[in-house]
């Protein structure tokens, strides 16, 4: 299916379902993949618990408030998206594939076969939301980033598998159906982040894209232009504001809002006799606490996480080919002094990524918080997406049955598998 066109280009639309925010933006993009946003809208999102559909009315209600205001934004109707999809149930495989090329030369079906070959897996409850290739080994020759037209007899696939629990995905798609939309693609929303907040060189150093969201804290590492790495930790900025609510006495409400206008991820950074006013509950008076307070619950939940992320780091293998350090966007990384804590816990150098640069509405994206839906966009873009978009809907009989090849410009107009 293709998308909408709109003045001389096509309609691309990414929808960020969170577990603390649902947002849509719009883009027109043109012939080449370049594109501006003409539309953009947000709400809170109900029905969501650390990524996953636990209220399909409530989750319906937040994504068409979203899209409302997208579509009064931009003046369209918006009817096709590429959605996110995270939460604790996606796991990441690395898997080789092995074939004997049919004749002296490699042509597409031996690409294909050897892919295939590589996406076995056994996992009955998961669905593969992603097959990106990392490299093409032929007889022996590894770094091949496209293999037809050599002369081989063996070929071998390295890939990187994404797997996402089927019920997960269908709800997700459930809901987006319910609320209207038709969803061309489902996609790893921290693969959607990468896309916007990583360049080329850090991608090819090794990096680890980190996502702290609101439910979970989304990783993913890349090393020589292709993520070799998948992995989601079940915390995030939901519990940062609990820790605050129960450890200061007060309501989640309040604690979001104290979180946001007072939060600091070092105690240190802290001066002494700053104060913050913290409203009472249930009619109660105003109480006056110290900040330093607040920024020692905050700086025990981050470097919990930190010192998480650091363990995945280490037992993935990858972290000294992490050159390039982390770099942390979502929500969360908004929070003053959060880099200066994840290096002393990392102990590796730490940035944090924000959507850059963008054309037409580029100011309402231009944050860490949009990072997920300015890459569903960009993903979107890429020529090829619009020839590999699967409709996706809930009589689909394979729900995820979309392959998606690494995003490495080297192979930016490789052909589409399936």
């Amino acid at each position: 299916m293709q998308a909408e066109s709109y003045e001389g280009g096509r309609i691309v639309v990414g929808l960020d379902v969170g577990t603390t925010k649902i947002c849509v933006a719009a883009a027109n993009v043109s012939a080449d993949g370049d594109f501006q946003i003409i539309g953009f809208g947000k709400a809170p999102s109900e029905g969501l618990n650390r990524g996953v559909v636990t209220n399909i009315r409530s989750a319906v209600k937040s994504i068409r408030k979203a899209v409302e205001e997208c579509e009064l934004t931009s003046g369209i109707k918006v009817e096709d998206v590429f959605t996110g999809i995270a939460g604790h149930h996606i796991l990441g495989l690395n898997k080789d594939g092995v074939v004997a090329v049919t004749g002296n030369t490699i042509i597409k079906s031996d690409i294909q076969r050897v892919v295939e070959a590589a996406r076995a897996t056994n996992s009955p409850d998961k669905e593969i939301i992603h097959t990106l290739i990392q490299e093409y080994i032929v007889d022996g020759q590894d770094g091949v980033v496209d293999p037809i037209g050599m002369q081989g007899k063996r070929l071998e696939a390295k890939v990187h598998l994404i797997l996402g629990s089927v019920t997960s995905a269908a709800n997700l798609v459930q809901c987006c159906n319910d609320a209207g939309l038709n969803v061309l693609n489902i996609v790893l929303e921290p693969f959607a982040s990468a896309m916007s907040v990583l360049d080329e060189q850090e991608r090819e150093l090794g990096v680890v894209l980190l996502d702290i969201g609101g439910g979970t804290s989304d990783m993913v590492i890349y090393k020589n232009g292709s993520i070799v790495h998948t992995s989601v930790l079940p915390l995030g900025g939901n519990q940062i504001t609990n820790d605050i609510a129960i450890g200061l006495r007060t309501t989640k409400l309040e604690a979001l809002r104290i979180k946001h206008e007072h939060g600091a991820a070092l105690l240190s950074k802290v001066k002494d006799g700053e104060i913050i006013n913290l409203k009472g509950i249930a009619g109660r008076d105003d109480r006056i606490i110290e900040k330093r307070l607040l920024a020692e619950v905050i700086e025990a939940r981050f470097r919990e996480i930190f010192h998480l992320i650091k363990n995945e780091i280490v037992r993935s293998g990858h972290g000294p080919n992490c050159a390039a350090g982390i770099v942390v966007t979502g929500g969360s990384s908004l929070m003053a002094n959060i880099t200066e804590l994840a290096e002393e816990e990392c102990q590796m150098p730490v940035r944090v990524g924000a959507p850059t640069n963008i054309q037409g509405l580029g100011e309402m994206v231009e944050s860490p918080l949009y990072s997920t839906v300015v890459g569903l966009i960009m993903y979107g873009a890429e020529p090829e997406m619009e020839e590999a978009s699967i409709l996706t809907n809930s009589n689909s009989e394979n729900l995820l049955a979309n392959v998606s090849l690494s995003f490495k410009r080297l192979v930016k107009n490789f052909f589409n598998l399936f």
